[in-house]
């Protein structure tokens, strides 16, 4: 919903381009931190040739952390402009990830060879990307990592910094190698512990250990996919599941059926984006759980649908499919330049059930009022479920902000409520683990709202999601179920 939404998963997926797994092998280029289970990997003899690759994860990082751009868009942007191999590619978005996803880490671990972090912010990001090579990246070697940040700041005419950047990074070094790098204190202070060693925010911490307990939270802010992949899926009006792996076979395509029907891992298939079958409307890039909040719906032909908070389409789309042509669509989004992503989607795929519509979720339109056989409302949320995938998000996440998310979503139930018929679902969808924002909010609108009840039946879930379903609600975790990413969704029923 533009402005409304604070984190955009509509269609779950990250850059096409970042932190590729090669050719169907887990991603290369980490090794365990000595403080962190495991040790120091093995080193190349050389540098790689092309030393480009760290000065574009270099300015992606600034845009995060200087420009306050979103991740995957920043790298996207830097990639796409660049004249790099994809092995340079590929090493430049595993440094960028790299650094993002343990910048609280690298801050702790800097904070013992530095006294004052230069307040120029570029200085900071360069010790960042140098750090993240030194620290989990086997294929580039420590001096190479140096000797480049030393030049970057050389190059930034900041020669001032340039002994103190080189000593911190060599300080760094030796520490590594001796096991001398201190951690925070675990049995002091064990939210601290976490939020430094898998850099979240401590508030946020401590909202999971309080909804999940200390363990659960541990294994939610410790995982990391051993590998990274794109989920697709076949445009239903044009491929069955048959042909589209007949397509991805041809290709050449590393490929893995996912859990939710009509869902294949790819790894591997480079820009996906500008394959010509995407382009000509044959499939489409959408995360599990995001296909999964559409397939809450359980649609049939000739139903008429609001997707509430619907750009940039995927979830508009996927229903508009299994209606095969039929009953419409009205997918809403609150500013002009979101509505149009709808209709490129709907354009592309040829889906002329669908109607984008330019309008505010929160204000009712009175005549939908009572005429729709279901709402989608894939609400905005904090977006902690897909911070594996975006972990910028994690650092953007503060206990100011949640209160108001939380009132905007109960703004939505109540206006989107209203258009759902006698007998018609209303589904609610988050992509976060708060309860606040899932579990909470929904017996909340049960409370104000007793025309509604849960609907227990699970028909809807693949088999092997059903043990997950309780009481008309799920909520996937991705570090337990693998492939999916942190998505809550509930159905309700209309009864009178």
């Amino acid at each position: 919903m533009g402005d409304q939404r604070f984190n955009n998963h509509s269609n779950g997926r990250r850059n096409t381009a970042s932190r590729p797994a090669g050719e169907g092998k887990p991603a290369q280029g980490r090794r365990p931190v000595p403080g962190r289970p495991g040790g120091k990997g093995g080193k190349p003899a050389t540098a790689p040739k092309n030393m480009d690759a760290r000065k574009l994860a270099l300015s992606a990082l600034c845009d995060v952390t200087i420009t306050d751009a979103y991740g995957n868009i920043a790298l996207d942007k830097r990639l796409r402009a660049a004249d790099l191999s994809p092995e340079d590619k590929r090493l430049a978005t595993n440094i960028f990830y790299t650094a993002l996803e343990n910048r609280m880490y690298i801050d702790y671990l800097l904070a013992q060879f530095i006294d004052h972090m230069p307040e120029e912010k570029v200085i900071r990001e360069i010790l960042h990307i140098a750090s993240a090579q030194i620290l989990y990246m086997d294929r580039v070697p420590d001096y190479a990592a140096v000797d480049q940040a030393v030049k970057e700041v050389r190059a930034l005419n900041r020669p001032q910094y340039a002994p103190m950047v080189n000593g911190a990074l060599r300080n760094l070094i030796r520490a590594r190698d001796a096991g001398e790098l201190k951690t925070p204190d675990r049995e002091a202070n064990p939210v601290r512990y976490l939020s430094i060693m898998h850099s979240l925010p401590e508030t946020m911490v401590a909202r999971l250990v309080a909804d999940y307990g200390a363990d659960t939270a541990e294994a939610i802010v410790s995982y990391k996919p051993s590998e990274h992949w794109e989920t697709v899926r076949p445009n239903l009006n044009e491929l069955d599941d048959a042909a589209f792996e007949k397509q991805m076979d041809a290709r050449g395509w590393h490929f893995v059926p996912g859990t939710v029907p009509h869902s294949w891992h790819v790894i591997g298939a480079g820009d996906l984006p500008s394959d010509p079958d995407y382009r000509r409307g044959l499939f489409s890039i959408q995360s599990e759980s995001s296909m999964l909040a559409a397939l809450a719906v359980s649609v049939k032909p000739g139903m008429n649908i609001i997707d509430a908070c619907a750009a940039p389409g995927g979830k508009t789309a996927l229903m508009a499919e299994l209606m095969h042509g039929s009953g419409r669509v009205y997918a809403y989004e609150l500013h002009d330049h979101r509505v149009e992503l709808i209709k490129k989607t709907a354009m592309r795929l040829r889906l002329y059930n669908i109607r984008p519509i330019q309008a505010d979720a929160t204000v009712l339109r009175p005549e939908n009022e009572g005429m729709m056989d279901a709402v989608l409302l894939d609400a905005p949320c904090s977006g902690l479920g897909v911070m594996t995938s975006k972990p910028d998000l994690k650092y953007r996440l503060k206990d100011e902000k949640l209160e108001p998310i939380v009132e905007e979503q109960k703004k939505l139930l109540d206006t989107c409520c209203r258009y759902v018929k006698p007998g018609g679902t209303l589904v609610y969808s988050t992509c976060t683990l708060f309860k606040a924002e899932n579990g909470d909010q929904i017996a909340a609108f049960l409370q104000r709202h007793p025309e509604f009840e849960l609907i227990q039946d699970d028909g809807w879930l693949p088999d092997k999601l059903k043990p997950l379903f309780e009481g008309g609600m799920i909520q996937l975790l991705a570090h337990r179920d693998r492939g999916m990413e942190g998505f809550f969704i509930a159905r309700l029923r209309r009864v009178r």
